[in-house]
């Protein structure tokens, strides 16, 4: 079944929702989401968005802070534009509807701090800014008319021209006037899109599509990602042969709440911003002997000191304290955090909570430039699908936000400035999916061992702190599973399983690619081997593709 729209927007975070109503003064718009509208990393994010709101902060300062978290990868120019038109992205959200916490007493914001930043500058609505955040934009989305949500459906590749000139014996029509911006290898036509409640392959037609699909977090074992976070956008681009950068750069959140019933709740960075301090079994701080910001250090510095002292101590947590902290603050800052923690039988006002670091944020991704524009004409990538410059080798808290809603605005003036072009494109006509003799998948088991070998081959060998011979194990190791995937993808009918099956082994490739080509230490990278930091071999991005 063929299907065509103005906009194609993969996944329903902040990125997609934020460029959707936007787009939608220009034309339709569907946006495909793989399971429901608020099954996103956008929903979990409790901290904030980062931004210079008060007169007591500076561009300066939150552009210092942001380079300093990047160690020395963060494109300059990116970090300017997004710090310097942040403040106008954040009253935007507000004036649709996200109610920031204010100061009890007057108008202004009631700003937080997380480590490094060097000033408060964290809008936020207590520990629930995302789901704030999302709620507002699903609500103007629903009240556009030409703005449509497929709930259920899963991408599974991209339309290229080159694939449907090949498959057309008149061949399809030329983009008469080649559009300004990077030096496009291909033309991007819309997607192969998985309809859940069907099983049917459906092609989605659109003038331009935009990946939005959040990050990789479900490449590894222990997570705070959404079960979404199958790396789908990086996958898809990279197989229709856009550049990605970045992948070794793996944040792991330092504080992930460690309990045998809940598999992926964060404690925000924000309880280390309000006082809270990281102890040891034996009840004493330990950050101070790892850096002189101690509990406020960037999250790179915090999550390997974890790892560190867990090592040394052979446990399997460690300790998150605010009990010294107030009960009637903790439980108004914290309501979330509070009563989540209540619910498992910790009282956070009179105990410390058990934490552990767990995977959390991609910060490279499908390579990008300042108007969030791919090497493939027409295909954009957005939030944590993309590879901006800005967060270099380790994201800054609470910049993710910022960057998904700047991206998005920029995106649409891009789009704008090139609608009377995209308006009168001819879409040419494009070879249904096939499942030829593909057969019903019979034996789950097939999908979930590799899924479950895969995930604990990452977090074992690709983790916090890693070793050539571990990467270069896990590389021998994955080769095979790589195969089975492909080889199941080639024999089976599609289920929604083995489309995010084949994209987490790719992903995982990619980022044990990226991570050996990287002879040193920087940011998120920490290679034993080469503990040193190496500005004359390193300082620039790792970029790769399929060719």
């Amino acid at each position: 079944m063929e299907q065509q729209t103005d906009f194609l927007i993969i996944g329903s975070g902040i990125s997609g929702l934020s460029l959707a109503l936007k787009a939608a003064r220009l034309g339709t718009v569907t946006l495909v989401t793989k399971k429901q509208r608020l099954d996103t990393a956008t929903n979990l994010a409790q901290g904030g968005i980062a931004a210079v709101l008060s007169p007591e902060d500076s561009f300066a300062a939150h552009i210092a802070d942001t380079l300093s978290a990047g160690a020395g990868l963060c494109h300059e120019d990116v970090v300017k534009m997004v710090v310097e038109t942040g403040p106008d992205r954040v009253r935007e959200l507000m004036t649709i509807g996200v109610d920031f916490q204010k100061v009890a007493t007057d108008r202004e914001l009631d700003l937080g701090r997380e480590g490094g930043h060097s000033m408060r500058r964290i809008a936020h609505t207590m520990d629930r800014t995302g789901s704030s955040i999302e709620e507002s934009l699903l609500k103007k989305a629903a009240a556009e008319p030409r703005i449509i949500i497929l709930e259920n459906h899963l991408a599974v590749d991209l339309l290229l021209a080159s694939k449907a000139e090949q498959n057309s014996p008149a061949g399809s029509p030329k983009n008469a006037d080649q559009p300004a911006g990077p030096p496009f290898t291909d033309r991007c036509l819309g997607a192969y899109v998985l309809n859940r409640l069907s099983g049917k392959v459906e092609t989605w037609k659109a003038r331009v599509t935009l990946l939005c699909t959040g990050g990789t977090g479900k490449v590894y074992l222990y997570t705070t990602n959404p079960d979404i976070a199958t790396g789908d956008g990086i996958a898809m681009a990279y197989r229709a042969g856009a550049r990605v950068a970045n992948l070794e750069f793996v944040q792991f959140h330092p504080t992930c709440l460690y309990h045998h019933r809940v598999k992926n709740f964060l404690i925000s960075e924000a309880v280390r911003g309000e006082g809270g301090r990281l102890l040891d079994h034996q009840g004493r701080p330990f950050m101070s002997k790892y850096d002189p910001r101690g509990d406020l250090a960037t999250r790179d510095t915090v999550a390997r000191a974890i790892d560190l002292e867990m090592k040394a101590s052979g446990a399997d947590y460690v300790f998150l304290d605010i009990s010294h902290k107030p009960a009637a603050f903790i439980q108004k800052r914290f309501p979330t955090i509070y009563q989540t923690c209540r619910d498992l039988g910790i009282d956070i006002t009179r105990e410390p909570i058990p934490v552990v670091p767990a995977a959390h944020y991609m910060c490279g991704g499908v390579l990008t430039d300042l108007m969030g524009r791919t090497d493939i004409e027409n295909l954009y990538a957005l939030g944590e699908t993309a590879c901006t410059g800005l967060h270099g080798a380790n994201r800054l808290a609470s910049n993710s936000l910022l960057e998904a809603v700047v991206f998005a605005h920029r995106a649409a003036e891009q789009c704008t400035a090139d609608w009377p072009r995209l308006a009168k494109l001819t879409l040419p006509e494009i070879r249904p999916w096939r499942a030829d003799r593909a057969k019903p998948i019979e034996e789950a088991v097939l999908i979930s061992h590799n899924w479950d070998q895969i995930r604990r081959l990452m977090w074992n060998y690709v983790g916090i702190v890693r070793s050539e011979k571990r990467l270069n194990l896990i590389r021998e190791q994955l080769g095979p599973i790589l195969a089975e995937v492909e080889h199941h993808y080639q024999d089976y009918l599609l289920t929604p399983d083995l489309v995010e099956l084949r994209n987490i082994s790719l992903v995982a490739r990619l980022i044990v690619h990226c991570a050996l080509q990287r002879k040193e230490s920087r940011g998120l990278h920490y290679l034993i081997d080469y503990p040193e930091l190496n500005d004359r071999d390193w300082k620039k991005d790792t970029i790769i593709t399929r060719n």
